[in-house]
């Protein structure tokens, strides 16, 4: 492996792919990508139980995770099952089948997180921010905190951090009430919401999902999170307390593709950070460096973080309008994967439930973009639910939905 790395280095020293063959351009972008990973892969990190045991004491799941956090397993699965559930809740037949319970949930989060456009709808885009603050309030100076629930089992949702999620967390309570007597953690619910939240969003990765994170009623740590101001080196630096290098943080903060701002200006209320909110696309990257339309509003930290030498590279890679996509949601999996690991001190015992998540949608026809377009562009006032409910203004489509094809 050492070999290749420094062959491949070697080649990207020597070679000047810009006065090269038509194409090549992308060819050596695959090697530069190849070589970088193997250099990135020898400074991953182990964290909880992982750190401490053995190869022979791992199961399965933690040998899996484990390569996934090594980068040499890929996070994203296809595998679906798609039969009915075992039973009905509360069943024996269904307490005998461990994902039973999360099919269920599967099915109730799918039906909330679809918008009548066929975007993911906002309370899928809070799911998945959700997801990220509980885990994200942990770092390796900490013996506290991560994805252990704390955001909703304690006051720790009204931090001003956390403002614009008070839908998605009632949300959150209501099934956790619901399906807590059935062995449902606070802690899982979340991280299994923000995986399935993301693939409701049209294009969105089918991340491998694991369940049996302990809950915690302890309140999180304080200053863990990103600031929307923050500079490319304070993100930096506050990601790798969290095991997460710059390259990973890219992959993380291109999430933004499917958002709507509500506290950043609160006089462009709703207004998005691409110009496709609610599909998880790429769109965010190019034009976040670029000249978008007028109503997409870019976090001061994106950019700071897309003109840094140490991540810049990165994000002109998952702008490629022909191959960021597949490269996104492979690098978004796994660095998602290990953030919903953080302060997870019982990895090896997890168990996977990936199969019951809905399938990835490879693509998507968006019938509601042309007067999404005519908003972009301030042609008429705000609309908060716009993206949500746009297919109904147009009065195109089927039944109040967009046309989905490959789903």
């Amino acid at each position: 492996m050492k070999d290749f790395t420094c062959l491949s280095y070697a080649l990207l020293t020597l070679i000047s792919f810009s006065s090269a063959y038509p194409g090549m351009g992308d060819t050596m972008a695959a090697m530069r990508r190849e070589a970088n990973k193997f250099k990135r892969a020898e400074s991953k990190q182990l964290i909880g139980d992982l750190r401490t045991l053995k190869d022979s004491q791992l199961t399965p799941i933690g040998k899996d995770i484990k390569g996934i956090l090594l980068d040499q397993l890929n996070a994203e699965s296809n595998v679906i099952d798609t039969s009915i559930p075992a039973g009905s809740l509360g069943s024996a037949a269904c307490k005998a089948d461990l994902c039973c319970v999360w099919k269920w949930i599967s099915y109730e989060m799918t039906a909330k997180f679809n918008g009548t456009s066929g975007r993911c709808n906002k309370f899928a885009r809070q799911a998945v921010r959700l997801g990220f603050h509980d885990a994200g309030v942990w770092s390796n100076t900490s013996t506290y905190g991560g994805a252990d629930g704390s955001i909703l089992l304690s006051d720790e949702i009204n931090r001003a951090d956390n403002s614009g999620l008070s839908a998605i967390a009632a949300q959150m309570q209501s099934w956790y009430k619901k399906y807590l007597p059935y062995g449902v953690s606070m802690a899982d619910l979340i991280q299994m919401g923000a995986n399935i939240a993301t693939v409701a969003c049209p294009l969105g990765p089918r991340i491998r999902s694991f369940v049996g994170r302990k809950d915690n009623s302890r309140a999180g740590p304080t200053g863990l999170l990103p600031g929307h101001t923050d500079s490319a080196d304070s993100l930096i630096k506050l990601f790798a307390a969290k095991t997460i290098d710059a390259h990973d943080l890219v992959a993380l903060v291109g999430a933004h593709t499917t958002s709507q701002q509500h506290f950043v200006n609160t006089a462009r209320d709703g207004d998005p950070q691409d110009s496709t909110p609610g599909v998880w696309d790429v769109k965010f990257y190019p034009e976040t460096t670029g000249s978008p339309a007028p109503r997409v509003l870019k976090f001061q930290s994106d950019v700071n973080l897309s003109k840094d030498p140490r991540s810049a590279e990165e994000w002109k890679e998952f702008s490629n309008p022909s191959s960021g996509q597949d490269h996104w949601n492979e690098d978004y999996a796994k660095a998602y994967t290990r953030l919903s690991l953080l302060g997870v001190n019982n990895i090896n015992d997890l168990k996977e439930c990936t199969k019951v998540l809905p399938p990835h949608r490879a693509s998507y026809v968006a019938e509601d973009q042309p007067i999404l377009d005519l908003w972009l562009q301030g042609e008429f006032d705000q609309l908060n639910d716009l993206v949500d409910e746009a297919i109904m203004l147009t009065g195109v489509g089927s039944g109040g939905s967009g046309t989905i094809i490959n789903p």
